[in-house]
C-alpha cells in the first residue's frame, strides 16, 4: 500500500554483493524507469555497477524463469524482478498478476535466494507512474537487506541478527 508504514531497515550496506535484475519489457518506458530507479539505488547502496546483472525478458511471464536460469547459474546474492502489468477489460491481467507472482516466489523458495519482486499490479497507467520509481528503489533496498539478513542466518555460529 502506497504510503504505508514500512519501518526501518536500518543502514544497509551493498558492497560485495552481486544482484541479477530481471526486467519485462511489456509497458517499457514503466520498467525501464524500474530499472533505472533500482540500478540507482544498488549503487547508492554499495553494490559496484560490475555486480549488477541485468537481463531483459519479453513480459511478466517470463520474469520467473529468467531469474531460475539465474539461481540456477549461481554466483548472485540477491534477484529483483522488475515490471508492470496493467488492468484490461479481461481475465489477462488477473492471470498473468497470479502466475508471475507464483512464480516469482518459487524460485525464491526453491533456490533459497531473495528475490524483491516489483512486478506493479495496477488498475491504469497512472498508478504505475505514481509508484514506478519509489518500487524501484524498494526493490534495490529489499534485495540488499535479505541478502545480508540470509547470509546472516546462514552462518553456523553467532547470533540471530543482520
Amino acid at each position: 500500500m502506497q504510503g504505508a508504514d514500512r519501518g526501518q531497515a536500518g543502514a544497509l550496506d551493498g558492497r560485495g554483493l552481486r544482484v541479477a535484475v530481471v526486467q519485462a519489457r511489456f509497458n517499457a518506458e514503466l520498467t525501464g524507469t524500474l530499472w533505472r530507479a533500482c540500478r540507482d539505488e544498488l549503487r547508492s547502496l554499495g553494490v559496484a555497477d560490475d555486480a549488477i546483472v541485468h537481463v531483459e525478458v519479453a513480459g511478466a511471464l517470463e520474469v520467473p524463469l529468467a531469474l531460475s536460469a539465474l539461481a540456477r547459474r549461481g554466483g548472485v546474492d540477491a534477484l529483483v524482478a522488475l515490471g508492470c502489468i496493467v488492468r484490461g477489460e479481461t481475465y489477462h491481467f488477473e492471470l498473468v498478476a497470479n502466475e508471475s507472482g507464483a512464480g516469482v516466489t518459487r524460485v525464491g523458495l526453491d533456490h533459497h535466494l531473495p528475490i524483491a519482486n516489483a512486478i506493479l499490479t495496477v488498475e491504469n497507467e497512472a498508478q504505475a507512474w505514481a509508484r514506478a520509481e519509489d518500487k524501484g528503489r524498494d526493490a534495490a533496498r529489499v534485495a540488499v537487506e535479505m541478502a545480508r539478513l540470509l547470509a546472516s542466518l546462514a552462518a553456523p555460529t553467532g547470533p540471530l541478527t543482520p
